[in-house]
């Protein structure tokens, strides 16, 4: 697979979203979020949502031209509308506000309605490590694993993530979806003809299989069964009932073009850590508990993969297939 440098796909990603009717505003910060993504490895998050996201464009399921603006405003909360815009120009005004909110009162919610997909959930809270802060993001996607004993699709994988700053370090990152495995991953498997592992997801008959095109017309298997399910509920709580925000099975499927506007929810909390027991004893609680688990030669920190191939990814640039790399440059050119 060719490498191509940072700076150069953003381009390129840029590009192809104004080309399907974005603005450059709002190019920009999906761009980068996309090519962010690729740089930590996560490829199912990254430009190979090019495609879907230009095609949903051109097709009216996003407006590429929205510009979010805040609609509710109260204290430490704050609530953000979309406006069946892109998700990463709204996420990242949600984010903006909650730091500053945070920063006044300790704590901070900040709600995101009529959204989209978001990307990779940690990105989002980048900043607000950054800040010295302590970060929760959650996002709601379309219906893609049952309810406990259910046997229709109702949650989304419904991603969580959450960000702890670190004086001298990298923050820990984690970040990871409710089902089984991320569905991108389902995604690229599929685009590229490659079988999945059993127990990833079900056909549309509710049957296990390794055909990745019939676990995308199928359902997901939430992480730890029972529980995980909960977990997704909690989630799409978080995420619909507080921002007014489409249910998962109210939203059609990214991995379609046609469809209606997914209007999902994504959520934010941050926390300054200062108001609670100090910045002083918040860096010290960390330290001690990140040297405990170090005890331990196989543990790695979450986080720390990321972080390293974000780096080698400045220097060296990324590793994007020949027929992906190809179908960028051509819809950046379209």
């Amino acid at each position: 697979m060719p490498k191509i440098a940072l700076a150069e796909l953003t381009t390129l990603a840029c590009h192809a979203l104004e080309r399907a009717g974005a603005s450059a505003e709002a190019a920009r910060s999906t761009a980068d979020g996309l090519v962010a993504a690729d740089a930590q490895g996560l490829a199912s998050h990254g430009v190979s949502r090019l495609p879907q996201y230009a095609g949903h464009i051109k097709v009216g399921r996003v407006d590429g031209k929205a510009v979010p603006k805040i609609v509710r405003d109260k204290g430490a909360c704050v609530l953000v509308d979309a406006a069946d815009g892109l998700a990463f120009p709204a996420c990242a005004l949600a984010i903006r506000e909650a730091i500053a909110r945070a920063r006044t009162h300790g704590v901070a919610v900040a709600g995101v309605t009529n959204s989209y997909h978001a990307g990779a959930a940690a990105f989002h809270l980048e900043a607000a490590a950054q800040a010295g802060l302590v970060g929760f993001a959650f996002t709601n996607s379309p219906s893609a694993m049952p309810a406990a004993g259910g046997k229709h699709a109702i949650f989304g994988t419904n991603p969580v993530a959450a960000v702890f700053p670190r004086r001298n370090a990298a923050p820990l990152v984690i970040d990871l979806s409710l089902s089984e495995v991320a569905r991108g991953k389902i995604m690229v498997a599929a685009r590229d003809g490659k079988p999945i592992p059993e127990g990833w997801a079900l056909d549309k008959q509710g049957k296990p299989t390794t055909d990745a095109k019939a676990a995308l017309d199928g359902m997901m298997l939430p992480m730890g069964g029972v529980k995980g399910a909960m977990l997704a509920l909690v989630v799409e709580l978080l995420c619909c009932a507080l921002t007014g925000a489409h249910l998962g099975f109210e939203a059609d499927s990214f991995f379609s073009e046609q469809g209606n506007r997914a209007r999902i929810g994504q959520t934010f909390f941050v926390i300054d850590p200062g108001a609670l027991a100090g910045n002083d004893v918040f860096a010290e609680r960390i330290e001690m508990l990140i040297a405990e688990m170090l005890k331990d030669a196989g543990v790695r920190l979450p986080g720390e993969r990321r972080a390293k191939l974000a780096a080698a990814a400045a220097r060296e640039g990324v590793e994007i297939p020949d027929a992906l790399l190809k179908q960028v440059r051509e819809l950046a050119s379209a």
